[in-house]
């Protein structure tokens, strides 16, 4: 029996590329998304959440607004609209997600 001489890979180890693996590739997509394109696919998936994003910003808005004129019962309606707009907005993400969910099922 001959013994097994040390293996000799064939193209040099490169330390600063990964591994190449064939049949593998290192992300998900073919070409990686940009922000933009990530937002407006999920926007579309789940329309609803922008809407209750932007519902929370305005009633934060106008509440510190009516704040500093000095009018405190607005302000506190105000914050009171924007914690409801908050769990609109939870609400409409737990909903999307669920409905992602049952579509990916078999």
């Amino acid at each position: 029996m001959a013994t097994p001489g040390p293996v000799i890979p064939e193209v040099p180890f490169e330390p600063s590329k990964p591994p190449v693996i064939e049949g593998l590739s290192p992300t998900v997509y073919r070409d990686p998304e940009t922000f933009k394109e990530k937002f407006l696919r999920k926007t579309r998936e789940n329309p609803v959440v922008p809407i209750g994003c932007l519902a929370t910003v305005a009633a934060l808005t106008y509440g510190v607004y009516s704040f500093h004129q000095g009018d405190s019962r607005r302000s506190q309606l105000m914050m009171r609209t924007r914690i409801a707009a908050q769990g609109f907005t939870v609400t409409a993400l737990l909903l999307g997600l669920a409905v992602t969910a049952m579509k990916s099922r078999p």
